[in-house]
């Protein structure tokens, strides 16, 4: 893979990809697995997306406290269609890929979002496209890049829904209400929140001012992903709280899913209900 820069991304070399994920490279499985697992290198996927027109823009691997782990952890791995890097466009549709070669978890694609004004990275949830599941046991490796041509089928959905949100004027006790169940998906409880719903809608950056279900939930998603927002009140030790930055794979796709899918409910006029899994780990 050749190094391609452009206003929007840059695909990342085989290089790259070692240096921050070594763990796409593994040349077998963790020692002791089944012998039912099938060891399918995601390297060998990122090759047969490529020959697809997937090229890879971010990478990151899960953090481990079992040194026998290393190697084998849980990774993240964001393609983009290389057509979509020669304009410039602000957010783009990706594929995400998730695989761990230590059996803890399945081959699962995702359909994502990548907002370039605050370097956002979405995944979408919807039953158009819904996380596609590959067992390790009999996997076999076209079938996981065979699955990616249903994301490029999915891609006008994508602007549809990013269109109804847009035009979605939120009221601001609508936009408090979803601040709010946004806390719960991150924190189970109001209670356990470091800050209020209030804080969470606070702009970053004048781009994301607006009114819109769109920029809420983008300013929502990425002051509770990233964290570092506070709104100065102090726990029962004196300190200030504030939003920490999320860190976990799982959880950061977790959070993101589960805000679009309150997005989701808004825009179709349903209520916002409380999330039936809430806390999501740091």
């Amino acid at each position: 893979m050749n190094e391609t820069s452009n206003f929007k991304a840059t695909a990342l070399t085989e290089d790259v990809l070692r240096q921050r994920a070594p763990s796409v490279f593994a040349t077998g499985p963790m020692a002791g697995l089944s012998a039912r697992y099938t060891f399918v290198p995601t390297a060998r996927i990122v090759d047969g997306l490529g020959e697809h027109g997937w090229v890879p823009v971010s990478v990151e691997e899960q953090r481990i406290r079992n040194e026998a782990r290393r190697g084998f952890q849980k990774h993240l791995i964001r393609f983009r269609l290389a057509v979509q890097m020669e304009t410039l466009d602000e957010w783009n549709v990706e594929l995400v890929v998730v695989n761990s070669h230590d059996a803890g978890c399945a081959y699962m694609l995702h359909a994502g979002i990548y907002r370039r004004i605050c370097s956002n990275g979405l995944v979408v949830s919807d039953e158009g496209f819904s996380a596609i599941r590959f067992r390790h046991a009999g996997l076999d490796p076209d079938a996981v890049v065979q699955a990616s041509f249903r994301l490029i089928d999915f891609m006008p959905r994508v602007g549809e829904l990013v269109s109804r949100f847009r035009s979605r004027e939120l009221a601001g006790c609508e936009a408090y209400d979803f601040a709010r169940h946004a806390l719960l998906l991150r924190y189970g409880t109001l209670e356990e929140a470091p800050v209020e719903p209030d804080t969470l809608l606070k702009a970053r950056r004048p781009e994301d001012e607006a009114f819109d279900l769109w920029s809420a939930m983008n300013r929502v998603g990425e002051n509770l992903e990233k964290g570092g927002v506070s709104d100065w009140h102090t726990d029962r030790r004196g300190a200030v709280r504030s939003v920490r930055p999320l860190k976990g794979i799982d959880s950061k796709v977790s959070l993101s899913k589960g805000l679009w899918g309150l997005a989701e409910r808004l825009a179709n006029g349903g209520p916002l209900t409380p999330p039936e899994n809430t806390t999501v780990a740091a």
